[in-house]
């Protein structure tokens, strides 16, 4: 993997007990202790130097910021055969399993759990140290955002997570299927007056349980539904070599943004011809 455009000391804050920008070593783009153009493939830890969270405040207090993870195909396809493991890559699974290992929380939609057959999040030795420098737990939790609580309870995403796994919903979900979530050790987190949950809700809701470093993994829907709320502060996106054709959904879906939202580049890394690009809000 190698480095095109490097990341910038104000858009990327160094994990505790790093050396930071100040110390002029191991600032990914800059000459120090590791050797980052060097085209070969990154340890995890370079690579979580590399997507280090920002931590922004307000008031002297950590606030949520949320970023996104996916991938696309040249032609804009977010999935092929309705999942995105073909697209996919190696490194791709790399940045995935880093990203997920620097999160607080992973939120996801219902439908994207169902089709992906996601699983609870498993503990990483050789992240252990960073996170328990950060003050996090051992794994990220997983929060499912759905309207109808229609889950299958008996998954091990329900029955085994090494931390309780969250569900958003709005406050007028069905009151049996809540029963069965919490009855399944869910946590359920009211994130809307109706039966769907309104992202801004969402994300303010994930702060005060202490969640601050937000991951979304999609799926396009709930992706578009952050886009269109503002709450988007961070797009992690790979540009996967392929073609598909058809008509596969886009990263994001849903009605269109009355002006489009400008983010800026951040960094952008390389390898077999995949494209590893982070953008933040501008």
């Amino acid at each position: 993997m190698r480095r095109l455009f490097p990341v910038t000391d104000q858009t990327v804050a160094r994990a505790p007990g790093e050396k930071g920008a100040a110390d002029g070593a191991g600032v990914p783009g800059d000459p120090g202790e590791r050797e980052w153009s060097l085209d070969r493939e990154w340890s995890l830890d370079e690579l979580a130097d590399a997507y280090a969270h920002p931590e922004p405040t307000a008031g002297g207090q950590r606030v949520p910021w949320l970023r996104a993870n996916m991938v696309s195909t040249l032609d804009g396809a977010a999935q092929h055969d309705g999942r995105s493991q073909p697209i996919s890559c190696a490194a791709d699974m790399r940045v995935f399993g880093t990203l997920r290992a620097l999160a607080d929380v992973v939120v996801v939609g219902a439908e994207t759990v169902r089709r992906e057959s996601y699983r609870p999040a498993r503990a990483r030795a050789e992240f252990a140290r960073r996170r328990e420098a950060a003050g996090q737990r051992p794994v990220p939790a997983i929060a499912v955002v759905s309207a109808s609580l229609e889950l299958d309870f008996s998954l091990p995403l329900f029955t085994s997570p090494l931390v309780p796994t969250l569900i958003l919903t709005g406050a007028a979900a069905d009151p049996g299927r809540r029963t069965a979530a919490e009855r399944a050790g869910a946590q359920v987190v009211i994130a809307g007056d109706g039966v769907g949950v309104d992202p801004v809700r969402a994300v303010a809701a994930l702060g005060e349980l202490g969640h601050t470093r937000l991951l979304t993994e999609g799926g396009p829907r709930l992706l578009g539904q952050m886009v269109a709320s503002g709450v988007l502060d961070e797009l992690c996106l790979t540009m996967s070599p392929t073609l598909t054709a058809g008509d596969a959904q886009r990263i994001a879906g849903g009605p269109s943004v009355a002006v489009p939202r400008r983010f800026s580049l951040v960094s952008l890394l390389e390898e077999e011809g995949f494209l590893f690009s982070r953008y933040a809000r501008a």
